[in-house]
């Protein structure tokens, strides 16, 4: 269990202003301008050192990832995107830190970009942010007004800070389109290479980071790498916000540490499974594009990359969908399979034509009408959106189908066997239309 002095996000609930100077009671903006004047490379060090691994479903290091910015500049300026855009059904961490403890987000992006030697960050939050956006723009007018942003600020780095409106689109979550939407074109992913590290916002350098992965920057940067490491499990270091949700008592959003159990995150925060454990059907534990698992594998389950990747579903965004024997799985897979459906850019034919066509095959299993043979088929075709694709939005539409199918090929067996044997209604005439 995570103690209370290792959190970092102290307001998560709400519970105190999110105005400056409740921020800095709470540790904000302290030492800033001595972590900057550290240097570049050493906060990249320190970042890699410390293991953190980004929090908006990859996983990549980002230490790793901003070290792939230019050293020296051939006349482009550098860039950081934070991607607020966050849509994925079952998560709502950022959305919490941006209305709570936004100074933590934006400290962070100011350290963020003094990494990657960038002059200029813009946050790209989601359209039905409202309350959030308000926020947040409130929070960075006080951190100008306090020079602890701009020109001649008083950390040392000049350093402007842009909040950018979304219109709602699920697909500018993905970095290569959320640049393409912040340049005013259609949201679309581009082909890579080249990468946003060579070629970004501008067709000039960036890193697009998460809310969640640039907000604990300074926290590390002010306790050490070491602190952070200690937390969690190896090559899954630090603290994580987990977002509980569905078939349980008390959802909640909650900070602990990498590879907690989820018996004990259910239990502890969530109030437990509704019904009790044995009730238990299935978890869906990063967000609703990782596969689902069964309540066999949920036992002594770490929540970590490593772990959930090992059993082929991931961490995701920690987005932890619960679901109870009362479940109708089959009709919640397919409910996911038009989401992707409908948020599918179109630009890719595997995803355009394959997302459509997984959710009506599963729209008949659900109601049993469908051939068992379908079932292979089902899953072949996930095969071919898989990693057929420009962005990962093939592979999210293909994950659930294929954790329906590899653990819970039974229930389908079943409802398509009901509907065999029951007797066939007699034909009633119609009148001609």
């Amino acid at each position: 269990m995570l103690q209370d002095k290792d959190r970092i996000f102290k307001n998560l609930y709400g519970l105190h202003s999110w105005r400056l100077k409740a921020a800095r009671a709470r540790g904000a903006w302290v030492g800033t301008k001595a972590m900057i004047e550290k240097g570049h490379e050493a906060i990249i060090e320190e970042v890699k050192a410390a293991g953190l691994r980004g929090r908006g479903g990859a996983g990549f290091p980002t230490g790793l990832k901003w070290s792939f910015m230019p050293k020296q500049s051939d006349g482009r300026p550098n860039y950081l995107v934070i991607n607020a855009d966050e849509s994925e059904p079952g998560t709502c961490k950022d959305r919490d830190i941006m209305r709570h403890d936004p100074q933590l987000l934006i400290e962070g992006a100011l350290l963020a970009g003094f990494a990657m030697r960038a002059h200029t960050a813009y946050i790209y939050i989601r359209g039905e942010f409202i309350a959030e956006r308000e926020i947040l723009q409130a929070a960075i007018d006080e951190a100008y007004d306090a020079k602890l942003l701009g020109q001649n600020n008083v950390n040392g780095w000049d350093f402007e800070l842009y909040l950018h409106h979304g219109a709602g689109a699920y697909i500018c979550g993905e970095e290569t389109a959320l640049l393409e939407s912040l340049e005013g074109k259609k949201g679309m992913p581009r082909l890579k290479p080249p990468f946003p590290a060579n070629v970004g916002l501008y067709g000039a350098p960036t890193t697009v980071n998460n809310v969640e992965t640039i907000a604990v920057v300074p926290d590390i940067l002010r306790r050490g790498a070491a602190w952070f490491a200690s937390l969690g499990r190896p090559n899954n270091t630090g603290t994580k916000i987990f977002c509980i949700s569905g078939h349980v008592n008390r959802p909640c959003n909650v900070e602990e540490e990498m590879g907690v159990p989820l018996r004990e995150l259910i239990h502890h925060y969530a109030g437990g499974v509704r019904g009790g454990w044995d009730n238990l059907l299935a978890v869906i534990p990063g967000g609703s594009s990782v596969p689902c698992i069964p309540a066999g594998e949920c036992e002594d389950l770490p929540m970590d990359f490593d772990s959930l990747k090992a059993l082929k579903t991931g961490l995701g965004t920690a987005g932890v969908i619960v679901m109870d024997k009362s479940t109708d799985i089959i009709r919640a897979i397919s409910r996911l399979s038009y989401f992707y459906k409908h948020e599918s850019c179109g630009q890719c034919t595997p995803c355009r034509e394959g997302t459509g066509w997984m959710w009506r095959v599963l729209e008949r299993m659900a109601r049993g009408q469908a051939e068992k043979a379908e079932i292979d088929m089902l899953l072949s075709v996930s095969y071919q959106v898989e990693g057929h694709t420009i962005c990962a939005l093939g592979d999210a539409a293909a994950w659930p189908v294929q954790g329906l199918i590899r653990h819970f090929r039974h229930v389908i067996e079943a409802r398509i066997d009901a509907q065999a044997t029951r007797p066939i209604a007699p034909s009633v005439p119609l009148a001609a239309e």
